[in-house]
């Protein structure tokens, strides 16, 4: 009998429920993957959780320490296959046996090596029911960033933008707030909330000024409340002002500055004294090189980064074909100006044929404004 015969309604419905409690841990649990878990008896949730931040629990264990005794007998359905090892914490699978879980539905398998299917045959092994697969695609976007940073070293790279109707960021005189809507907004801060480090160009942070942390309400973002994701300035040379308002002391949330060795000793020194983690990374025809500096964020434990602008960021990351996805945020304004900036720069394309293309596209209605999402780059496959 084919594998995706064996689920039935309830079956996806509670892997679906797990897996928005994945999406609850994003952004707070880099290195590790972002898992939801929900066990039901009876056809009843009696317990559901997703993973903490790491050194915490993982989802299993929440979701098991809520079931208690009604674990005993029951199904567990997890976004990714139980841990078999220890880490920062006891396999999850010797917890999952003591609590007599009697049938495990996963909907992938973790290719990290110390777990890699030795979770679901350890399982097996002890008369546990398993199957896996179940909303696997949906499982594979929740965890797109670890599964990448596992297969080639780097973060999955998402590029967000806010423009006119007419494809303009700013006005001609460099007016941007606001194009978009407080609804689009809010999205914008969900996808912050979402990331474990936000990267702008030097350019944006001498022009905003921006404080690049995450602003929306307690019911409007993921686990324990708004996350700040890690703040990444591409700095060549060094520019960033010490007095940055990102880089304010009591500003929650880190930031890194990353420069190459062109930038004098005495910025990186005074930026590293104004509380920058000043990173030197090698240099590229175009300045910072954003694949060694993308591996290096991967090397920390980054699984998602988000980039925020502007323009020359943007367009040489699509010209490096480093963009995984895209988030365009489309207000109903035409601004006009030959000199108006474009959200995308670089060298770009000569032929449409050779255009960036973006594949299994959502559009969605956010106030007056439309979100355009879709992928570059194809999901990771496991």
């Amino acid at each position: 009998m084919p594998q995706h015969q064996r689920w039935s309604t309830d079956d996806r419905r509670f892997m679906r429920q797990a897996l928005a409690l994945a999406w609850q841990a994003q952004g707070r649990v880099a290195p590790n993957p972002a898992v939801g878990a929900v066990i039901v008896r009876d056809g009843m949730v009696v317990g559901a959780g997703c993973t903490h931040p790491p050194g915490g629990p993982h989802a299993e264990i929440v979701a098991l320490r809520q079931a208690g005794e009604q674990a005993r007998g029951a199904t567990l359905y997890v976004t990714l296959e139980p841990c078999a090892h220890y880490g920062r914490t006891p396999p999850c699978t010797e917890a999952l046996l003591a609590a007599g879980i009697a049938r495990v539905v996963a909907a992938l398998r973790d290719p990290f090596p110390a777990v890699n299917g030795r979770g679901l045959a350890q399982l097996r092994e002890a008369g546990v029911a398993v199957t896996v697969g179940l909303e696997k695609r949906r499982a594979v976007e929740v965890n797109a960033g670890y599964l990448k940073r596992l297969q080639t070293g780097m973060p999955e790279v998402t590029v967000k933008y806010a423009i006119t109707l007419d494809g303009r960021i700013a006005t001609r005189t460099g007016n941007s707030r606001w194009i978009t809507s407080a609804p689009a907004r809010l999205l914008a801060h969900q996808l912050r909330d979402q990331h474990d480090a936000i990267m702008v160009g030097i350019g944006t942070v001498l022009a905003d000024d921006p404080l690049l942390t995450t602003r929306i309400p307690a019911e409007h973002a993921g686990l324990g409340g708004p996350h700040h994701p890690l703040r990444v300035i591409v700095d060549r040379l060094a520019r960033t002002p010490p007095t940055a308002a990102l880089l304010a002391p009591d500003l929650p949330g880190r930031t890194v500055i990353a420069c190459t060795d062109e930038a004098p000793v005495e910025r990186r020194q005074a930026l590293a004294a104004a509380g920058a983690d000043v990173v030197v990374v090698p240099r590229s025809d175009r300045g910072v090189d954003l694949r060694a500096l993308l591996c290096h964020l991967g090397n920390v434990g980054i699984n998602r980064v988000l980039v925020e602008g502007g323009g020359t960021l943007i367009g040489s990351l699509f010209d490096d074909d480093l963009v995984d996805q895209v988030y365009a945020l489309i207000a109903p304004l035409i601004v006009g100006g030959r000199t108006a900036p474009g959200p995308v720069g670089g060298d770009g394309v000569a032929l449409l044929a050779h255009a960036w293309r973006l594949h299994h596209v959502r559009v969605r209605r956010l106030g007056p404004d439309i979100m355009v999402h879709g992928r570059i780059h194809p999901l990771p496959t496991v």
